[in-house]
């Protein structure tokens, strides 16, 4: 990627730009440096251009994998995807591109058993996931390897995510993933173009996540993907699997490629398991400060109570990922990594013990068997710091989640994205203040004032069950 001309289009937002090839990279001027990584390509004052072309033969054979099994992870190969910025045009090149998602699962195109068709294709919008290592052994987009890309599913605000991990960010919870929107146009074949929408980036949490982040202490350890089931108190063996890139969903599925790692392991996570439902009084509360940041999960959760994120770990044993820092049985730290927040906000439903996240009793956020934040508040000191940070959430002018300053926050995101929603899918092109159709409380609002505004709403009830 060299020097790029852009001109911006001020009606509009539209980048258009000139830029020199790959070739010119060597050709800068000394000095100058390109710019790449998560910061520069999760820029939310960016909306770049993503471009994915793929054969005609390649998109076929990802109609066909959905077809044979709904929840398939496997890739298809993309000939090219390009991102355009203002300030640079980045192009890798066989990339893997696969569909992502649990019950969001869909068709990208056409009903099953249609093969594409070429100049009258019925788009649908779907969560992607691309990784330039699939078919290469390089490659990458603006200096990042994986990349997923989710349509606002069931989210009329488009916000509600990005604006989880921004403000999980924001208040020093530096495990929450990047992201940022983008343009998405589909190239199948020689076909024109299939303007998807506007798609968030997210950063994958992955190995190169974990090695973005020096905080972690070691990016040599262990990284667990938790779906479903992930109670942290039952240690059947069929909980427990390495990643084989099947569809087959396990309760802890571990991220590594080595066969030999599976075993250690398991036994590493299996004893995190056993201790924390055995060890009692003052030599769990010595053991759980040794091996786990108390400090940052308590203040994610506190967080997570604010943003109204029930499809979680306390509540559904669900959408979080655990890294192990070392690889030792018992000398590490352990982290829970924020995952999946396009349930937050609002929308609400009845899950585990909640039938109203925003008003929902914040120290008995989920169900009894999800042991950890039980175990852990069960401490004095946990408990009180827990509250400190429960505190910072209890006012409706808070700085982190404030009423006026969210909805300022949103309004400008929704200004910037708003133009661009029209699309070749036909689906979900218009921003309205409301949370899933499918939530039992319909009635939250973002940006509305009364007593139905979520901010206002959770804001009250946190101070209300403050200890």
């Amino acid at each position: 990627m060299g020097k790029r001309l852009a001109l911006v289009c001020l009606s509009c937002g539209l980048i258009l730009s000139v830029s020199c090839g790959k070739d010119q990279i060597d050709k800068l001027p000394p000095g100058e440096q390109v710019p790449t990584g998560a910061d520069y390509l999760f820029d939310d004052t960016q909306l770049p251009r993503l471009s994915i072309s793929v054969s005609e033969e390649e998109w076929n054979r990802l109609l066909d994998l959905y077809d044979k099994d709904a929840h398939t992870h496997s890739y298809v190969k993309c000939a090219q995807v390009t991102l355009d910025r203002g300030d640079g045009t980045y192009k890798s090149e066989n990339v893997g591109l696969r569909l992502r998602g649990q019950t969001s699962r869909r068709r990208p195109e056409g009903s099953p058993g249609q093969r594409h068709k070429s100049g009258k294709a019925d788009w649908h919008h779907v969560h992607f996931g691309l990784n330039c290592r699939t078919f290469s052994d390089s490659g990458d987009i603006a200096g990042i390897r994986r990349i997923n890309l989710k349509y606002a599913k069931e989210d009329p605000s488009y916000i509600r995510e990005h604006f989880c991990f921004d403000m999980l960010s924001r208040y020093g919870v530096w495990t929450a993933p990047k992201s940022s929107w983008c343009r998405l146009f589909l190239y199948v074949g020689n076909d024109s173009p299939a303007y998807y929408g506007v798609y968030l980036m997210m950063e994958s949490i992955d190995r190169q996540y974990v090695k973005r982040r020096p905080e972690f202490g070691s990016p040599d350890g262990w990284l667990w993907k938790c779906a479903w089931g992930s109670n942290l108190r039952d240690t059947d063996d069929w909980r427990f699997h390495q990643d084989d890139n099947s569809s087959n969903t396990y309760a802890y599925e571990l991220k590594d490629d080595d066969p030999a790692s599976f075993a250690p392991a398991k036994a590493q996570l299996k004893d995190f398991i056993t201790k924390l439902n055995t060890l009692k009084g003052a030599e769990f509360y010595n053991w759980i400060q040794r091996v786990c940041d108390v400090d940052l999960l308590l203040k994610m959760y506190a967080a997570n109570v604010a943003l109204g994120h029930w499809d979680d770990y306390w509540n559904d044993m669900n959408n979080f990922y655990l890294y192990f820092n070392s690889r030792d049985p018992h000398d590490y730290k352990v982290y829970m990594l924020p995952f999946d927040y396009d349930n937050t906000l609002g929308t609400s439903h009845y899950c585990g013990v909640q039938s109203d996240s925003g008003r929902h009793d914040p120290y008995h956020w989920g169900m009894e068997e999800c042991v950890l934040l039980y175990k852990i508040l069960e401490v004095s000191d946990f408990r009180a710091k827990y509250t400190d940070y429960l505190r910072d959430f209890s006012t409706v002018d808070n700085p982190w989640m404030g009423q006026l300053q969210s909805a300022s926050r949103i309004r400008t995101w929704q200004d910037f994205i708003g133009p661009f929603l029209k699309n070749d899918t036909g689906e979900d092109m218009a921003l309205r203040d409301a949370p899933a159709s499918w939530g039992n409380h319909p009635e939250y609002r973002l940006l509305e004032d009364g007593p139905n505004n979520w901010f206002k709403v959770k804001a009250n009830s946190i101070a209300s069950w403050l200890e």
